[in-house]
């Protein structure tokens, strides 16, 4: 999918929303354990409830892959029955992957050409050659931790190192320096909402790329904060909602009830969209 696609379907469904599909079996609910694949059937419901209303899904890799083969199999076939019926919809691999170039053109391979998902999200940590494996794919998109939103992320990121940055903190170098690499018009970058504060620096940096959202709702951020500092011309935000959407429920009625909280959201950011 190309980035003009993406804020084509923005501008359509008047929503910058992406759904988290972070299935935990003990979360769900237990109807569906009856089932011979209940992380399919739990995703499948969630997405027939929701796809009008959300421009992204972001299935978590690690929530698959703790079920061992079967949970890799019910990944392929979300990520098919999304492609096949609505491939209007964005979609990410949140994966966290990152490693030397030909483990990295490896991961790339799976996630871009074998599940054929539209993104998927990388550490940067090990620096160029890690990344623009996954950078070199058309139309594909390599989504950069960068300030993310959990309490940890205050032990490197945000700290400064004058010999690396220059006295910057080391999310900005990140940043600046991801955007000189090749095919670096296919960043985007993860940027959690519990650090609304930093969205104005951020977009000094980077004021064209998509920013991938986490943290609204369960987490505490702030959809308008987010908004009010991060949003560009373009939007340029994708907000991502997992557990308040996908949890809103774990009776017979989850699905209904996971429409209901997206459209909360959807009604939200269509109002900040008029404004905007």
């Amino acid at each position: 999918m190309t980035t003009q696609q993406l804020i084509d379907q923005i501008q359509i469904k008047k929503s910058f929303l992406c759904v988290g599909l972070d299935v935990d079996l003990n979360k769900i609910p237990q109807h569906l354990l009856e089932l011979e694949d209940p992380i399919f059937e739990f995703n499948k419901a969630i997405i027939d409830a929701t796809h009008d209303l959300t421009v992204a899904y972001k299935p978590n890799t690690a929530f698959y892959e703790a079920y061992g083969i079967k949970g890799w199999q019910s990944l392929q076939k979300t990520i098919n029955y999304i492609n096949e019926n609505h491939p209007e919809i964005f979609t990410i691999a949140d994966a966290k992957r990152g490693d030397i170039g030909n483990t990295s053109s490896m991961y790339a391979k799976a996630f871009f050409e074998d599940l054929n998902f539209d993104s998927v999200t990388v550490a940067p940590y090990m620096g160029k050659d890690s990344v623009e494996p996954f950078l070199a794919f058309e139309n594909k998109h390599t989504i950069l931790l960068a300030l993310t939103s959990n309490e940890g992320a205050f032990d490197f990121q945000t700290l400064n190192v004058p010999e690396v940055s220059g006295g910057k903190e080391l999310y900005k170098q990140v940043l600046e320096t991801s955007k000189n690499w090749k095919n670096s018009e296919n960043l985007m970058y993860v940027v959690g909402a519990t650090k609304a504060e930093y969205f104005t620096e951020i977009r000094k940096i980077v004021p064209d790329s998509f920013l991938l959202v986490p943290g609204v709702g369960a987490q505490g951020g702030s959809l308008q904060e987010v908004c009010k500092y991060g949003m560009n011309a373009n939007v340029g935000l994708l907000i991502n909602s997992s557990r308040a959407i996908i949890y809103a429920s774990n009776g017979t009625d989850f699905a209904e009830k996971a429409r209901e909280e997206a459209l909360k959201m959807q009604e939200e950011m269509e109002g900040i969209l008029i404004n905007h």
